[in-house]
C-alpha cells in the first residue's frame, strides 16, 4: 500500500480511498465533507483539517458537538476511575502490612484513609479533564471526553467548578445525575452548572 494514499472520504454516507492529497482536488470535496488519515482519532471535516484548508481554500468553521456520552458511559467510565484508585490504594495498604503486624492495627490502616480515593478522585478529574486528553483513563477507554459547549477543552479552573460541583447533582438521591435522561445534550447538573459536555466519537 503506498504510504502517500491515506485520506479516507466518506462519499455518499460510505468510505471510500484511500486517496493522494492532491486527488482530493477532483472528488467535489466541500468544507463539511467527513475525512480520515491515519493517526486520527475519528473522521473529522474536511475544514477541520489545516493541510484541506490550504489546498482547497476552506476557512475553519466552529462546530458544536453533536454526539453525546450517554449515562451508562459516563457511570462505567467513574467506575473504572474508581476502581484503578482503589486497585492503587489496596496495594499501598498491603505493602503497609509489612510494619503493622496487629489485626485491629490492619483493619484501621485499611479503613481510616478510605475516603482519600475520593478525594484523589476528585483532584484526578480536575487535571485529567482540562488536559489535551480532554478525559480520565476511564473516559479514554470509553472514547468520551468532556469540552466545553463548542467542543474545545475546558479551563483547570472549570474543570474545578465541575467536579466540585457534583456535589449538586448526588443531592436529592442523586438526581442531578439521572437528569441527563431529560436532557438534550445528555448534561448533569454539574455540567450545566460549569457549560460542559461530555462527548462522544461520532460513528460512521
Amino acid at each position: 500500500m503506498n504510504p502517500d494514499k491515506e485520506y479516507t472520504v466518506v462519499i455518499n454516507g460510505k468510505p471510500q480511498g484511500p486517496y493522494l492529497l492532491s486527488d482530493l482536488e477532483g472528488l467535489n470535496i466541500t468544507p463539511n465533507t467527513f475525512i480520515r488519515k491515519p493517526g486520527m482519532d475519528d473522521y473529522k471535516e474536511a475544514h477541520a483539517i489545516p493541510e484541506l484548508r490550504e489546498l482547497l481554500g476552506f476557512k475553519y468553521q466552529k462546530t458544536a458537538p453533536q454526539y453525546f456520552a450517554a449515562f451508562d458511559q459516563r457511570l462505567l467510565a467513574s467506575v473504572i476511575d474508581h476502581f484503578i484508585i482503589f486497585g492503587i490504594y489496596t496495594i499501598l495498604i498491603l505493602t503497609s502490612y509489612i510494619f503493622i503486624q496487629g489485626k485491629d492495627e490492619r483493619i484501621m490502616a485499611f479503613l481510616v484513609p478510605f475516603p482519600i480515593i475520593f478525594i484523589i478522585k476528585l483532584v484526578y478529574g480536575v487535571f485529567a479533564e482540562s488536559s489535551l486528553k480532554k478525559a480520565t483513563l476511564g473516559k479514554r477507554i470509553l472514547n468520551i471526553k468532556v469540552t466545553d459547549l463548542e467542543g474545545s477543552r475546558i479551563t483547570t479552573s472549570r474543570s474545578m467548578a465541575r467536579n466540585f460541583s457534583k456535589i449538586l447533582s448526588v443531592i436529592p438521591v442523586f438526581f442531578g445525575y439521572l437528569y441527563c435522561f431529560l436532557n438534550k445534550k445528555n448534561q448533569c447538573w454539574h455540567d450545566i452548572t460549569a457549560d460542559t459536555l461530555v462527548i462522544k466519537d461520532r460513528l460512521i
